[in-house]
């Protein structure tokens, strides 16, 4: 397994309609761009994951070596990829390409414990003006060091400050938005993330917002409100830091096995649990044989010979209400590995929601046949 999600410590949406205006524990994160009577305002929200959390992962999860179907090795320490996921909740008014632009902030705030709705309004944490609560820790508007930049109206100042691009600081990201694309947020951040686990830049989290072009634009049919589920969300889709990395080793050991080579095949899964706890890691083995043997003399039962999947074989995990995948398959980061025992994969439980139903699905590439393998592969997160 090679994909690994942490969740947020802390978010919120800044409004610049309601300058003192907190909602950290909003179920919802919005980058709009709205109008109400003799003006347009703007929404932009923040985000932060566990600097610990990204450490352990980076120094910890991501770690070993990496082979070759020879057994040979092809790198001692493994590169990785980090994307931001936000999953979509309401998207109106998205008529043009609308950018989404994702920055490390460059100031410390706090969550506070408001919602969009509380009257009278909280104030006591981050919003459009400040950063900490309301007449403490303004956002920074001016002053600012290299490479840090902050965007407004000149009357309603706040809203952030974050550090930009450069030649030798690349931390920024953006993702175009149109009528017929996907609508969660799956940015590459790892620039950013590099520069927070390395301690070059202060990992104070990110700010979404749109880009200069549409944000507090006067144009009414560019107007943009663009909608996604938050931390404390009671939907299965809060946002997350996912780190992907490629583990696959192919080294069989003393094993006698083969390969199999016909698409004519059974395979069941060894040591299927059935229920596993959210913070356990599972392998999986594959067992695996022809459907139809062929015929040789021997002592022992054909159908008891194990076999090995071909290394063009991946897997993936779907949450089975939904229908959606969870995981996809991925040529470079859910390829299936092979040891002694078996054609196997790891999975981090970590970044699956508890007390739902999952399926493991296996796709394999046999004799110009590409299979998909799903034959009754559960298994459910449960608590505690």
């Amino acid at each position: 397994m090679a994909i690994y999600k942490i969740f947020p410590e802390k978010d919120a949406t800044l409004y610049s309609a309601y300058p003192a205006r907190n909602t950290g524990l909003d179920p919802i994160l919005e980058s709009s761009t709205t109008f109400i009577p003799d003006s347009v305002q703007a929404s932009r929200f923040v985000i932060k994951f566990s600097s610990t959390e990204i450490a352990d992962v980076i120094n910890n999860k991501i770690s070993g070596s990496v082979t070759d179907s020879t057994g040979s090795l092809l790198t001692a320490s493994r590169e990785f990829q980090s994307n931001l996921r936000c999953f979509v909740a309401e998207v109106n008014g998205l008529n043009t390409d609308t950018t989404l632009e994702i920055f490390p902030l460059a100031e410390p705030w706090n969550m506070g414990t408001g919602k969009f709705q509380d009257d009278p309004q909280s104030e006591n944490g981050c919003s459009w003006k400040y950063r900490l609560s309301s007449g403490s820790g303004a956002w920074a508007t001016a002053g600012f060091t290299e490479y840090i930049t902050a965007s407004y109206l000149a009357n309603n100042a706040g809203g952030g400050a974050w550090y930009t691009g450069s030649a030798t600081l690349n931390p920024t990201q953006s993702q175009v938005l149109n009528y017929s694309s996907d609508k969660d947020i799956n940015a590459n951040v790892t620039n950013a993330v590099r520069l927070f686990n390395s301690g070059t830049i202060a990992n104070e989290g990110f700010i979404v917002k749109q880009s200069d072009a549409t944000e507090f634009d006067s144009v009414t049919s560019d107007a943009a409100t663009i909608q996604y589920f938050s931390i404390d969300t009671n939907t299965i889709y809060p946002p997350q830091l996912e780190f992907k990395w490629r583990d696959f080793t192919f080294n069989t050991g003393s094993s006698t096995g083969t390969i199999i080579s016909t698409p004519q095949l059974v395979a069941t899964l060894a040591n299927n649990g059935r229920d596993f706890r959210r913070d356990s890691i599972q392998k999986f083995y594959i067992n695996c044989r022809p459907q139809f043997p062929t015929r040789t003399y021997q002592t022992a039962s054909v159908y008891t010979t194990n076999h090995y999947l071909p290394t063009t074989s991946y897997y993936a995990i779907k949450d089975l209400h939904t229908n959606e995948f969870i995981i996809d398959f991925d040529t470079n980061y859910t390829q299936i590995s092979a040891d002694e025992e078996g054609s196997y994969f790891k999975l981090y439980m970590n970044g699956l929601e508890p007390e739902r139903y999952y399926q493991i699905l296996i796709k394999t590439t046999i004799k110009d046949n590409t299979l998909i393998l799903d034959d009754n592969y559960y298994f459910k997160i449960i608590n505690g």
